[in-house]
Formats: C-alpha cells, sequence, structure tokens
C-alpha cells in the first residue's frame, strides 16, 4: 500500500508542476514576452564605443532615447537583425564608418545583430533602427 501511495503524490506533483508550466508559458505568450536588449554603436571616429541597455514595456534601461527606441522596435521584425543573405544586391552607395551590435532579447526571441552603413542595404537597415543606434 505505502507503494502506491507515493506513485500517487509523484503523479500528483507532477501533473501539477505540468499544470503551472502550462499557465507560465501562457502568461508569456499573452505578455508578447519580453525586450532586453545591448547596444554597441561605434561612430568609426576613433571616439569610444557607446553602450546602452535598453528595456521596453515599460521603456528603461541607460538608452538616451528609450521611449523613441522602443517604438522603433514595436513597428520591425526581427529579422532585421539577420544578416543580409548572401548575393543580395545592393546599391554601392557609402554611409559612413559607423557600426553597431544588438544582442538580447525581443519579445522574448533572442537577436544578435550587427549593423553598418557600407552600402545601401546596410544603410537601410540603420536607418530602420536609426532610434535604437543613434543617440
Amino acid at each position: 500500500m505505502p507503494r502506491r501511495r507515493i506513485a500517487a503524490v509523484i503523479l500528483l506533483v507532477a501533473a501539477v508542476a505540468v499544470a503551472v508550466l502550462s499557465l507560465a508559458r501562457q502568461g508569456d505568450e499573452s505578455a508578447g514576452g519580453t525586450t532586453t536588449l545591448k547596444v554597441a554603436v561605434d561612430a568609426g571616429d576613433g571616439s569610444a564605443v557607446s553602450t546602452w541597455s535598453l528595456t521596453c514595456e515599460p521603456a528603461g534601461g541607460d538608452h538616451p532615447a528609450a521611449a523613441a527606441a522602443c517604438a522603433a522596435l514595436a513597428s520591425v521584425d526581427a529579422e532585421v537583425f539577420e544578416p543580409l543573405p548572401d548575393g543580395t544586391a545592393c546599391t554601392m552607395i557609402y554611409g559612413g564608418p559607423q557600426t553597431a551590435t544588438v544582442t538580447g532579447t525581443l519579445d522574448g526571441s533572442p537577436v544578435d545583430g550587427s549593423f553598418s552603413r557600407d552600402n545601401g542595404c546596410e544603410i537601410d537597415r540603420w536607418e530602420r533602427l536609426s532610434a535604437l543606434l543613434a543617440a
């Protein structure tokens, strides 16, 4: 008899744990996940690299324009953090020596993006996140 009680208690604990985890996941999905980013921008002129942290909902961290940066992030897809596909045709316009990296989570999904202003496609990616990358 004691073995059956122990087995029943173990099954009950497991069922409760599964239910709690399921509810926690539903809560995360309804909240849309969190946004917590580290941003590093190099002006390319030999000055120090600017680094900031950013959280959204509510906007926070030490980013100098956190609210504007969060608004910019709300209007883009996570694909903007992906590198351009090989063979992408881009105009050969040089936009400047600036580079940036952004790592962390966007709406709960991991992101790790590198940005430059080396050609028209890269300038477009930079401009889509200008509030995040420029102070």
